[in-house]
């Protein structure tokens, strides 16, 4: 059985076949619109969603297949002292492909070892974000032309972000890379990501915490939000909230083909001042990672031999 709980679990010529489905998606809807019927997609969100779980109900939704699932933890038998292995077990019994998504690292490898049908990591924690990953490939292929031969800056709380973890896990695949990484000293991104990612690979990066002194030489700046949830005091989290605001007057000496991306849902780390910049992707990346998700249902469930 296929999963997608690491971003690592496709392969460079994998994602790029994603890609060329969803841009297939994206040109002729018509073709795909029947495709899931009969079939049923659960989506178990026991940490808040908007973007996340919205998107995988309409890309089912837009496939033709049905949907059901629940938004809290509170609505589920978790409430009860259910296990994510027994959860797993009966929504299998249900559905014919999983969406799940965790506050704790590792529960949706727990259900995909005991589930019967696919199951997606639909975000663990601090830990993965895989399809918000493949959103975020898409945009920067579609905007860029190309994966290779980029600066990428990443900005904000890259020590939480589970976003940030996966996108340089991704993109370490590819020729050319450098990163910047842009945060306060509290919140640098965790040494086993340089270690076992960056170092391992010989991928050039450099850490700092001016943001406007590293804007001139990136094509993408990532920004990203304090995440208020991962902090263990209140204290913490107020004093860092605000160390990157993005607005017009940081963006004079960025480059005019930038791409600014944001895995949302976005605080005031960038100002509303900026949507209208040509340059702001982050609203066409909500609606990429729409049309992911559905070609990794496709793949998922091709597999499955149930399609």
């Amino acid at each position: 059985m296929r999963h997608l709980i690491d971003i690592l679990d496709f392969s460079p010529e994998e994602l790029r076949e994603l890609m060329d489905t969803a841009n297939d998606i994206i040109a002729n809807p018509g073709k795909y619109s029947e495709v899931c019927r009969g079939k049923k997609l659960a989506t178990l969100f026991f940490e808040p969603s908007t973007r996340t779980r919205l998107s995988f109900e309409a890309a089912m939704l837009e496939l033709g297949g049905s949907v059901l699932g629940f938004s809290e933890a509170q609505s589920s038998s978790a409430a009860k002292g259910e296990s994510v292995a027994d959860t797993a077990k009966v929504i299998s019994c249900y559905a014919d492909i999983i969406a799940m998504r965790h506050p704790k690292e590792g529960a949706p490898l727990v259900a995909a070892m005991n589930a019967s049908i696919p199951v997606i990591n639909a975000g663990d924690g601090g830990h993965n974000h895989p399809t918000q990953t493949l959103a975020d490939l898409l945009t920067i292929y579609r905007e860029k032309g190309r994966l290779d031969h980029l600066t990428v800056g990443l900005c904000g709380d890259l020590k939480f972000g589970r976003t940030v973890h996966s996108l340089i896990t991704a993109m370490s695949r590819y020729e050319g890379l450098k990163f910047v990484l842009i945060s306060p000293e509290e919140l640098k991104v965790p040494s086993y990501v340089k270690k076992e990612v960056l170092k391992a690979k010989g991928i050039p990066y450099v850490q700092t915490t001016d943001l406007e002194g590293a804007m001139p030489e990136l094509d993408i700046l990532y920004m990203t939000r304090v995440q208020r949830e991962r902090f263990f005091n209140e204290e913490d989290y107020l004093r860092l909230k605000d160390s990157y605001i993005l607005t017009p007057d940081k963006l004079q000496n960025a480059k005019a083909e930038l791409s600014i991306l944001h895995p949302l849902p976005r605080v005031n780390e960038i100002s509303v001042a900026i949507d209208d910049d040509p340059r702001a992707c982050y609203f066409k990346q909500v609606l990429y990672g729409k049309y992911m998700r559905m070609a990794l249902i496709l793949k998922l469930l091709k597999e499955a031999g149930t399609l």
